[in-house]
């Protein structure tokens, strides 16, 4: 398997198609937390969006600032409306997961990044929010990214 990167024109290191020809993925309750996030924060995005998001997410389970475990990172405040970090997991709405070849391919990618792929697409990116929405830390924190509808930024503290 190639190791994930930028392409010298500019692509993604996989496609599509070469993340559909893989064998399936699978692993722990980490992995599995780690593809529902990929699946429900970023399935309609381009397969570079979909790394980047988890980027995002492992680069918090590396900092100080945030819990030290993917599903701990992803829940982190779950429960509360719209104090949770994933929108998705606090919007009121059940998790059906409908397209089972996005997941699938989404579980791929969950699987080359928790087995260390690089994490060059954000510059160390902790947070993202879509083009539709303008929160209000967006303003404190570096831009580092645009990626399709999300843009990426960096903590700064």
């Amino acid at each position: 398997m190639r190791t994930y990167g930028i392409r010298n024109d500019g692509d993604p290191m996989f496609t599509t198609t070469e993340l559909d020809a893989m064998p399936r993925a699978r692993g722990n309750r980490h992995w599995q937390c780690l593809t529902q996030a990929l699946y429900f924060e970023a399935r309609g995005e381009t397969v570079e969006g979909q790394f980047a998001v988890a980027e995002v997410i492992l680069n918090r389970v590396d900092s100080d600032n945030y819990p030290n475990a993917i599903c701990a990172v992803v829940n982190e405040g779950t429960g509360r409306r719209h104090a949770c970090q994933f929108s998705y997991t606090c919007d009121g709405r059940p998790e059906r997961i409908t397209d089972l070849p996005a997941h699938n391919r989404l579980g791929k990618i969950a699987r080359i990044m928790i087995d260390d792929a690089p994490r060059a697409l954000t510059e160390g990116a902790t947070h993202y929010h879509t083009t539709a929405v303008n929160p209000s830390w967006a303003q404190v924190y570096p831009r580092t990214a645009q990626i399709g509808t999300h843009i990426f930024y960096r903590q700064a503290y």
